[in-house]
Order: structure tokens, then C-alpha cells, then sequence
């Protein structure tokens, strides 16, 4: 029963929940946003900065819709960063089921019951952490790229901004320039961290479902040992709890689909538009160009943001037809857990 106290799912989330809590998309201690610094601090960096800025870049499409090569430098930095404040507004509707879903986590039907169980997950949260710092540098790299990017090509000298916005002043004039600038940078910084955690946090979500399913598995596979290890009186305990285990996974996915339809829908369109749109400003420049590397960068980025949503959901695809496949006691427990979710991708 030690390991069971021990154990602790949310460990491998622990930087994640710390970073979406300073970006205020994480209440802490709550459930909901109350009326306190907190709400106000969220509201400041997700309204008035980050969203404002997103408006100003899509009032700059309409004066430059007549020129293509204008219009597509435009759109596809756009496309991302209004994805991200959707992800966010998600995120803060969502706020008490994403709390649902990590309070679930610390169920002792989810935890393992033995060192080999352990053994047996380890491999898979070291990888989600390994892609989680991978993922972390390949955006911040490009992030860091662009923010230079006027100091590389010189285009300072005339006071170019690192993104195509409009603002309601003559943004070229110091220190309105300069102001411009950093707020610019502080808002692509705070986006783009806000996006890295808010990704890897719902891969992190799909990544449970599958080790539940392993251990599930496992757990039907050694009835005998497990009985032993829970102190049941009889196999009859230990199936009961096995049924109960898959319900509340069941339980688990349906409110990880319920929260994850809409971003898993609009980060593939909106992935898929941006490289296409990237891909076409890379034929426009020198293949040499510091143009053409921070191209590269940003599309490796967004590469990786969609493996990351393809690998973990994949995963639970190849693990829910394990599980169902590996029960030998009961119907009850061949039923896909995913049968009613949007995780199957030939939904």
C-alpha cells in the first residue's frame, strides 16, 4: 500500500501546471476563477495583451489582402497565435474539468500496484518529458529567432517591427517604436509558452489514458497477484475492481474528448494552413536568408506540435485494442474504452 501513497501521477505534469498557473490559465487551489488578483492577473495577460495583439494583426490583413506575398506573411504567424488564445479561452471554460481530470488522477484505481507496473510506465512519461523539453526548445528557438530577426536583416534602420501589425499611432515614431517592439516580443513569448504547455498538458492527458490501459491489462492479465497486493478476500473482489477501473477510464476519456474536440479540430486545420502558407514564403526568399532559416524553424515547430498530437493520440488507439483484446473474465471489459470518444481517429 506504500507504493500506492507514494506514487504520484501529476509529478511528470508538475513544471506544466507551474507555467499554465504564471500564465493564468491554472486557478490555484480552485476550481473556478474567483474574483481576486488572480482573475485579474489572467484577464490582463489573456484579453489585454495577448488578444489585443491578435486583433491588431488581423486588422492588418484587410489593408494588405490585395498583395499576396504581404497577405501570407500576414496569416501565417496569425493563424497560430489566434489558435493559441483559443486554446486558452478553453482552457479557462474548462477550468473545473481539467481539475476534474487531474483529481481523478490521484484515484487509487489509477495508481500501480506493484514495482513492476512502475516499471512498466516509466518508459512512457520519460518520453513524454523527453518530447516535452524537445518541443520546448525547437519553440523558443523559433520564438528567439524571431525576435532578432529586425537586429539580423537590419530592418530596425527602418523601424520594422518583427510582426505585420496595425496600431492606431504611427508605430515608427520612438519611443512608440520601441514600446511596440517589446510588446510585440512579450506577447509572441507569452503566447508561444502558454501554446508549449497547453500542448504537451493534453498529450500528457491522452499519455494517462494509455498507461491506464496498461496497467488495466496488467491487472486482468495477474488476477491472482493482484489480489494479494489489494488485500481482496477472493478473485471475485478483484474483478469487481478491474470493472471498476475500466469505468472510471471510461470516465477519464469522455471528459478528456469532451474538453479536447474543438483544439484537437482547429490545431490540424490550423497546422495544415500554416505550413502550406510557410512553405510559400519560403519559395519567396533566399534559400540563405535569415528569412528562409526562421521559415525552417517555425516550420519544424509546428511539425512537432502536430506529432505531438498524433503520437499520444495514436498511442491510445494501439492501447485501447490491447486492452480489449487482453481481458479473459468478461465482456465487460472488451468494450473499447474509447468507443464513444473522438480519440478513434476513424471517427
Amino acid at each position: 500500500m506504500a507504493l500506492k501513497e507514494e506514487f504520484d501521477w501529476k509529478l511528470s505534469i508538475k513544471t506544466n501546471i507551474l507555467m499554465l498557473q504564471i500564465m493564468g490559465l491554472w486557478p490555484r487551489g480552485v476550481k473556478r476563477y474567483k474574483p481576486d488578483f488572480y482573475k485579474f492577473h489572467s484577464t490582463t495577460l489573456t484579453v489585454f495583451i495577448a488578444s489585443s495583439q491578435n486583433f491588431f494583426q488581423i486588422v492588418k490583413i484587410f489593408f494588405v489582402y490585395q498583395d499576396l506575398e504581404a497577405l501570407t506573411a500576414t496569416i501565417f504567424i496569425t493563424c497560430t497565435a489566434v489558435l493559441v488564445s483559443v486554446k486558452m479561452y478553453f482552457f479557462t471554460r474548462n477550468g473545473k474539468l481539467l481539475k476534474e481530470l487531474a483529481d481523478m488522477l490521484s484515484s487509487d484505481l489509477f495508481k500501480p500496484v506493484n514495482d513492476k507496473q512502475v516499471h512498466q510506465v516509466r518508459p512512457i512519461l520519460q518520453f513524454w518529458n523527453f518530447f516535452y523539453v524537445v518541443y520546448w526548445i525547437m519553440v523558443c528557438a523559433t520564438v528567439c529567432f524571431w525576435s532578432i530577426v529586425p537586429f539580423l536583416n537590419q530592418s530596425v534602420k527602418e523601424k520594422e517591427l518583427p510582426f505585420p501589425a496595425w496600431y492606431p499611432y504611427d508605430s515608427k515614431m520612438s519611443p512608440l517604436y520601441e514600446l511596440t517592439y517589446f510588446y510585440q516580443v512579450f506577447t509572441i513569448w507569452y503566447l508561444s509558452l502558454a501554446g508549449i504547455n497547453m500542448d504537451t498538458l493534453i498529450a500528457a492527458l491522452m499519455m494517462y489514458v494509455g498507461i491506464q490501459c496498461d496497467v488495466l491489462s496488467d491487472n486482468v492479465r495477474n488476477l491472482k497477484t493482484l489480489s494479494d497486493k489489494v488485500g481482496a478476500r477472493n478473485v471475485n473482489e478483484v474483478i469487481i475492481r478491474c470493472v471498476k477501473q475500466h469505468r472510471e477510464i471510461i470516465s477519464f476519456a469522455q471528459k478528456c474528448t469532451q474538453f479536447l474536440n474543438m483544439i484537437a479540430l482547429g490545431q490540424f486545420f490550423t497546422s495544415t494552413m500554416v505550413i502550406t502558407l510557410t512553405m510559400f514564403q519560403l519559395s519567396l526568399v533566399d534559400p540563405l536568408s535569415k528569412e528562409s532559416f526562421s521559415h525552417l524553424f517555425y516550420v519544424s515547430a509546428i511539425t512537432s506540435q502536430i506529432f505531438l498530437y498524433s503520437w499520444f493520440g495514436n498511442e491510445v488507439e494501439i492501447k485501447n485494442t490491447q486492452t480489449s483484446n487482453s481481458s479473459p473474465i468478461d465482456d465487460e471489459l472488451s468494450i473499447p474504452v474509447f468507443q464513444d470518444t473522438t480519440f478513434n481517429s476513424k471517427s
